[in-house]
């Protein structure tokens, strides 16, 4: 037998060893808008629970502010979409459709450029949704893009102020549907976009797939049947030296196996309608879920 000395010795590494790979604080970011400040209290209450120390470093700004604190260091990981990473870090000058190779695609690049690197992905996808009143898609039989662009002429359009400028924008449907617009309106806030859509100022409005507005309105979400919009699935984006604690990214992917559209729809809403605060939303979510 060992002798007991030993045997508390050999505990006791063991203990100090777990306790440091927890102790670390990890320093979590968010962008400036509602779906990453619950998307970022769900990853720190969930990295709190599996014992690390959380610093919040929550609503830093737009992509490229929340990305330079990332590479930095003032910030270890921050919720990123994948489409963000291609078209606003990456600048891609090529199209790419496929979620997979897209990610495939930032992960290498932000690897090589940035030391930091893309984890799983969430069921996520916010990209642009093309979004039509239910009454608008049954009088025109709106189902597609390629739909919409047979009778674009006869309808109103209200967009984002960039929406005009992007190849993924209106240029795109123009080039890739043969959409040309009765008319074009533009708003610079989304929530005036959908109360334009509400009010029959406008016909169609474009959005985000993860809007709690579509589910709330039973709006129609016009489906992109030839590829132009560029999949934005939703990850954590982090700096090499944490990817490499496995436990945070398994904590990270947990909760990441839990996010779809549609439950990102509805934490959404509670924040937005509700007037919930995120991090109350993303606690009552995880302690549902059993986290």
């Amino acid at each position: 037998m060992r002798p007991i000395s030993m045997l508390f010795a050999a505990a006791a590494l063991i203990v100090s060893s777990v306790t440091a790979v927890t102790a670390q604080t990890i320093k979590i970011g968010s962008k400036n808008f509602t779906e990453q400040f619950i998307v970022a209290e769900l990853y720190a209450a969930a990295l709190e629970k599996a014992g690390f120390k959380v610093e919040r470093k929550i609503n830093l700004g737009g992509t490229l502010v929340a990305h330079e604190a990332l590479k930095s260091g003032a910030i270890d990981l921050y919720p990123e979409y994948t489409g963000t990473g291609f078209n606003a870090v990456m600048k891609a000058t090529t199209t790419e459709t496929d979620p997979e190779k897209v990610r495939q695609i930032v992960k290498a690049y932000y690897e090589k450029e940035f030391n930091l690197t893309w984890l799983k992905p969430s069921n996520i996808n916010n990209g642009y949704a093309i979004v039509v009143r239910p009454e608008t898609a049954r009088e025109y039989n709106l189902k597609t893009l390629s739909d919409l662009g047979k009778v674009a002429n006869k309808l109103s359009l209200g967009a984002g102020t960039e929406f005009v400028d992007r190849r993924d924008g209106l240029a795109g449907l123009k080039e890739v549907y043969g959409a040309e617009f009765r008319e074009f309106k533009q708003f610079a806030a989304l929530r005036l976009r959908y109360d334009a859509l509400t009010q029959k100022q406008v016909d169609i409005a474009n959005g985000f797939s993860t809007d709690w507005q579509i589910a709330a309105e039973k709006f129609v979400a016009l489906d992109d049947d030839k590829g132009l919009f560029p999949p934005y699935f939703l990850a954590p984006v982090v700096r090499l030296d944490i990817a490499k604690n496995e436990k945070v990214v398994a904590t990270l992917e947990q909760v990441n196996a839990l996010l779809d559209n549609a439950v990102m729809q509805e934490l959404n809403r509670q924040v937005e309608v509700d007037k919930k605060e995120p991090r109350t939303v993303a606690a009552n979510f995880l302690k549902a879920k059993g986290l």
